[in-house]
């Protein structure tokens, strides 16, 4: 096996499952043949068996496709996405003609606060980072889920964003879990990340995009003050299906 997938503990112990997806906003294909694949997604929720969900590109709503496909969830994405005993946060990053998309965070542990921040390092670029507390067996876990622009030198520049943010907003000696597409598979944002404290499980062929025909990874989770344990990203034509991106998995020991 190229890598090491997590196994299913029944979230027993000290042990903390986290996933990662980019869901192309529940839709796949373009033009009159797209197909909406939001209820597909519902179900593989399920399958991550995860505690914590990091979601990017999550529509809270559409006018346009809520038009076109007769059954366009009634309620925003990230609430139709939440298993059963999970609580979904969602925030909003890109307003556009039709609607707005963001990031989400579904958990099954207790939230215990959570906020937004615009990081947009230009105008053709709406993005933010979501910050969700979650109280994970008694002890307060901070989890941030981003969704990092498109050109290398403004990546580095939301990174710096984000660091600042880390620094100003989480305690240093509390847990920390950074997940989400950062859009990036050389070593600049890992480096920079690194300046605090962030590390990140190093497995070889984690790749996630293209989600058909994988050639490289995109999809990151880096944590600070967490033992990585696992990686693993689920293959074959379910996933490949449901998104351009393939989700990632870890889990770490707390």
């Amino acid at each position: 096996m190229p890598h090491t997938a997590p196994r299913n503990t029944d979230h027993a112990g000290n042990r903390l499952r986290i996933a990662t997806y980019n869901i192309h906003k529940g839709v796949q294909g373009i033009g009159p043949v797209r197909r909406l694949e939001i209820h597909n997604l519902a179900l593989a929720m399920e399958q991550l068996h995860a505690d914590i969900i990091c979601l990017q590109e999550v529509r809270k709503l559409n006018r346009r496709e809520q038009t076109y496909f007769e059954q366009w969830p009634d309620v925003p994405q990230a609430d139709f996405l939440a298993p059963a005993g999970y609580e979904a946060v969602y925030r909003t990053n890109a307003f556009t003609r039709h609607g707005e998309h963001g990031n989400a965070l579904l958990t099954r542990w207790p939230v215990l606060g959570h906020q937004h921040e615009d990081i947009s390092d230009h105008r053709f670029e709406q993005r933010g980072l979501l910050h969700v507390e979650i109280s994970f067996q008694g002890r307060a876990v901070h989890a941030i889920v981003v969704h990092l622009g498109l050109i290398p030198g403004s990546r580095l520049r939301q990174v710096q964003r984000l660091r600042a943010f880390i620094e100003r907003e989480v305690p240093s000696d509390a847990p920390l879990v950074l997940a989400g597409d950062f859009n990036d598979w050389g070593q600049q944002v890992k480096r920079a990340l690194a300046l605090s404290g962030l590390i990140e499980f190093e497995a070889e062929r984690a790749f996630t995009y293209p989600a058909r025909l994988p050639i490289v990874q995109l999809d990151h989770i880096y944590v600070r003050g967490l033992q990585p344990l696992g990686l693993h990203v689920p293959r074959g034509r379910m996933w490949w299906r449901m998104s351009d991106h393939l989700p990632l998995i870890a889990e770490f020991a707390f």
